[in-house]
């Protein structure tokens, strides 16, 4: 029951903040829109309330909020890189690829920042979860395989991503 209020208020807060943000012409508060938002909030809590999120609470925490600001331009500046790096292979005259699947074992234990750190692998170019299990094994598709190694390509592919992710989604 806790978990479905918690939805219903971060649902009804983001109905408030789009409704505000995209409202027309004077962006002010209507009235109508926020009594439309109640029924659509407390059908998205009681549809999603107990398979939304693990602790939904935690999305209020200011300090991840925090984490999340600084995790964005790390991610943004990893994938301008992977995006350089591919160019330099598929522009190179060789094409010096060495495509393989590697294994990696994440240390993040929430299924939240375990599939957010799938979806950075695969929107960095060169990088593509193939699987992601339930006890934080991925399966990566690597473009340019530099290492076979485990503990390496961990470093090299999910590394970059997972101490902020873990400061994020996870307990300390």
């Amino acid at each position: 029951m806790k978990s479905r209020i918690e939805v219903f208020v971060i649902a009804y807060l983001a109905w408030c903040l789009f409704a505000w943000v995209f409202g027309g012409e004077h962006s002010d508060f209507d009235i109508q829109s926020m009594l439309v938002g109640l029924p659509v909030a407390f059908l998205v809590a009681a549809v999603f309330g107990e398979g939304f999120a693990e602790k939904p609470g935690k999305a209020l925490n200011p300090v991840r909020w925090l984490y999340f600001l600084v995790f964005l331009p790390v991610f943004a500046y990893y994938v301008i890189e992977a995006n350089l790096q591919v160019t330099y292979l598929l522009l190179h005259p060789k094409m010096p690829i060495k495509p393989e699947i590697v294994r990696i074992e994440t240390t993040l234990k929430s299924r939240a920042a375990i599939t957010v750190l799938a979806n950075c692998i695969t929107l960095t170019p060169g990088t593509l979860t193939v699987e992601a299990t339930d006890d934080g094994v991925l399966y990566v598709h690597w473009i340019e395989v530099r290492s076979t190694d485990p503990e390496e390509a961990h470093q090299m592919i999910a590394g970059k991503f997972e101490p902020l992710l873990k400061k994020i989604f996870e307990d300390e």
